[in-house]
């Protein structure tokens, strides 16, 4: 038959074969706008972090459980404004620094909704090499995640604490004293939120299922105070003082607790005995460091590969 050429003939010297690879453009519009880099990168996922905490942007169902957890912490300085004027107290019943100790179990649950959010997704989705495709480095992302986690927590403690600050306003107790000890207690609850959100997301990063993480911080954080309570009372039961003054700070709330009676001057919640003196602050400190620092380093060896398994 003529005109037709078998299967794998050769190609005729005067009919060259296709010329490489070619990039055909499928008319999509170029970005020619700037690059924002690296820390635009740091603060998109701070913000996304914060927003999601409190459920903004996210389904309906997942906004009620962290409004209700702050709507219980912020009642009760509600209720103490009112009996403050009601009863023409001259003091506040309950101390700005000692507010976070007296709903340790609210803020607990607070952190345990909110931890396993900010790092399970991404776990369970494997999106960790998305990340780190932009100019963000596992250490970036693990900082705008504790971040985010702080600055949350921190604003609804704040809340909390500015609240107190105007019952007693309006209940004309000394301006002086009562902004001594709202600044106080700001930088005490500042202490707090960074501390809480390491350790909730240590223990959330473990798993990337969000309901063993949740129930891993409950359990854990509430273990922690029961055991050093405990330990405490055998301690000082027996006649050991000095131990029984450092066994509290086992408890991250104890220890944010004691570490403000020491610097700031303030009564410790409960009237708990915590180490005297500048050797004691300085051991304090020295224990909060080196779990917010540890907390960082197992967090960023966590996510040591792309997939942060």
């Amino acid at each position: 038959m003529s005109g037709v050429e078998p299967i794998g003939a050769p190609v005729p010297p005067g009919n060259p074969g296709p010329a490489g690879d070619v990039i055909h453009d499928l008319g999509f519009r170029h970005y020619d706008g700037p690059r924002l880099g690296r820390g635009w990168v740091v603060r998109s996922l701070l913000v996304e972090t914060v927003r999601g905490v409190f459920g903004l942007g996210r389904p309906a169902r997942s906004k009620i459980m962290p409004w209700v957890l702050i709507g219980i912490l912020l009642a009760p300085p509600l209720v103490i404004a009112l009996s403050v004027l009601l009863t023409r107290s001259r003091e506040l019943p309950l101390s700005y620094t000692a507010y976070p100790v007296a709903m340790q179990l609210v803020v607990t649950l607070f952190v345990a909704g909110a931890a396993p959010y900010c790092v399970s997704r991404d776990l369970r989705h494997g999106v960790m090499p998305l990340y780190l495709s932009r100019p963000m480095t596992r250490a970036d992302y693990v900082l705008a995640k504790v971040a985010g986690l702080s600055l949350a927590l921190f604003a609804v403690l704040a809340s909390a604490e500015t609240l107190l600050l105007v019952g007693a306003l309006l209940a004309k107790l000394p301006v002086g004293d009562q902004l001594g000890g709202w600044a106080g207690g700001l930088v005490t609850v500042a202490v707090l939120s960074v501390l809480l959100a390491v350790i909730g997301l240590v223990v959330a990063a473990v798993t990337p299922r969000r309901g063993l993480g949740v129930a891993a911080i409950i359990t854990g954080l509430v273990v922690i105070t029961g055991v050093a309570q405990l330990l405490t009372a055998i301690a000082s039961e027996r006649g050991y003082d000095a131990l029984a003054s450092y066994l509290p700070v086992l408890d991250p709330y104890r220890l944010v607790d004691a570490l403000a009676a020491r610097v700031l001057g303030v009564g410790a919640a409960d009237g708990m005995t915590y180490p005297a003196g500048v050797g004691g602050a300085l051991v304090l400190a020295a224990i909060l460091a080196a779990v917010v620092a540890g907390g960082l380093a197992l967090l960023v060896r966590r996510y040591r590969k792309g997939g942060g398994l």
